[in-house]
């Protein structure tokens, strides 16, 4: 089993209406369930088995950090998930031994409309620039749907990227080689666009660590301002290039890369 990004989250304000939204933007959308902090959600599943979580909140969660996120800043990105490259005990243990600051196990469920409880585990890491973990419990399909879900009017196919706001590149990298064991596919930045870039390859899906260099790079440096470190923008495989409408998406930044 090799590591792949698992789930990406949305934290919104309105869930019912953002479901609307990213039917409009050409997803497929289906319910979710209930958490029992109080949460309800959404998934769009794409063909490569990773998927969107669209989750909102029914009360205040003050100690959870994508509450905190959404309460501070609005709706937009808060978080993302890999699935362990071999168990979730195997990887946080190595982890762990990396000098990696991780916190889990963790249990985790919800409930799906029909009844169907769904539960899984996950390592979460007290600082979001490096993603979290998470292993299902109960059988995958119940929590990732198969079939007709994962096809879209758009034409998206499956996660090309995430990119990644970090404070400090040099130790967000670091923790990226602990987490993933793996070395950077490239590093620099581009002249003029005043930022650093190190980008880390798991199988065809790139993950792009982002850090702010003066004042020409005002929205990563506002982002880290106001949302904190973590995910910052998402790049769907699909049939154009195109950026999709950041109102519809509830704040996040989502575009789509045709397949090379």
């Amino acid at each position: 089993m090799t590591q792949s990004i698992d789930h990406i989250v949305i934290a919104v304000a309105d869930l019912d209406q953002s479901i609307r939204d990213y039917e409009a933007l050409g997803f497929t959308v289906i319910e979710g369930g209930e958490h029992p902090r109080g949460s309800r959600n959404a998934l769009v599943v794409l063909a490569d088995g990773a998927y969107l979580e669209i989750i909102a909140f029914s009360r205040p969660v003050p100690g959870f950090r994508w509450w905190q996120v959404l309460d501070g800043a609005g709706s937009g990105l808060v978080d993302y998930a890999l699935l362990p490259a071999d168990t979730l005990d195997v990887d946080l243990a190595r982890t762990r031994a990396a000098g990696i600051e991780i916190d889990g196990p963790i249990d985790g469920e919800r409930l799906q409309p029909d009844g169907t409880r769904i539960a899984w585990r996950s390592a979460r890491p007290p600082e979001p620039d490096i993603p979290f973990i998470c292993e299902d419990v109960t059988p995958r399909s119940l929590r990732v749907p198969e079939g007709k879900a994962r096809k879209h009017a758009n034409g998206v196919t499956g996660v090309a990227g995430v990119t990644v706001a970090v404070r400090d590149l040099a130790a967000s990298v670091a923790r990226y080689r602990a987490l993933t064991g793996l070395e950077p596919l490239a590093s620099g930045g581009v002249p003029g666009l005043g930022f650093g870039l190190v980008q880390f390859r798991i199988g065809r899906q790139m993950l792009s660590l982002t850090q702010p260099r003066g004042e020409s790079c005002e929205g990563l440096t506002r982002h880290l301002g106001r949302r904190g470190q973590g995910a910052y923008a998402i790049s769907f495989y699909g049939p154009a290039d195109r950026c999709l409408d950041r109102a519809l998406a509830h704040g996040a930044r989502l575009e789509i890369v045709k397949a090379l």
